[in-house]
């Protein structure tokens, strides 16, 4: 087999192992305003709360003011990244131009442009490390962390080999500049919420 053909073989037992885990917690009594994903084959169950979701809608807003209200902008929506078991719930992706639904009604990880995930405690380590990589290798071209207990975003580009290799750091209050990237725009952070 050639590396190609083992990827493939591998991303489709990975779908098939994530639509059953997936369909097995769908049946399960999760409380409203719990994000549900998988990563490296690990059941992650997050409670979203209000400053979560205060900055979530602040770069949803910047994306919209960018790209207009038509933009493939979504939330919590299920992604399949490459890797062992990755079905991801990113908490802000923006797709590329005339994306559509893939196998099985789902979005496909190469029209992914963008990704934001905002940090919760019980889940930050994923989001630094095992979901960065995935995105990495998936080569989405924009990934950015903010993090409400720091106080600051980091923005990581230029997906090489399974790494980023420019990543910059901008305390909240300051401008991120993604207009050298294809979001081409300047997210303020000044009324991201600090938790």
């Amino acid at each position: 087999m050639t590396v190609l053909e083992d990827r493939i073989e591998m991303a489709d037992t990975n779908a098939d192992r994530l639509d059953q885990w997936f369909a097995r917690l769908e049946r399960m009594p999760v409380p409203e305003g719990i994000k549900v994903e998988i990563v490296g084959g690990n059941v992650f169950m997050t409670p979203q709360r209000s400053v979560h979701w205060h900055i979530i809608r602040r770069i949803v807003r910047a994306l919209e003011d960018r790209f207009g209200m038509d933009v493939e902008a979504l939330s919590d929506v299920r992604i399949d990244f490459p890797g062992h078991e990755n079905g991801f719930c990113p908490d802000v992706v923006k797709m590329r131009d005339g994306a559509t639904d893939g196998t099985e009604g789902r979005r496909r990880h190469e029209d992914v442009e963008f990704v934001a995930e905002v940090i919760s405690k019980g889940t930050a380590l994923n989001d630094y490390g095992p979901k960065k990589a995935a995105y990495a290798l998936a080569e989405v071209p924009v990934y950015l962390i903010a993090d409400p207990y720091q106080g600051k975003c980091h923005l990581y580009t230029q997906p090489k080999d399974g790494e980023y290799i420019s990543e910059l750091s901008v305390a909240f209050g300051a401008d991120i500049d993604t207009t050298n990237t294809l979001l081409g725009l300047t997210l303020r952070t000044d009324e991201f919420p600090r938790d």
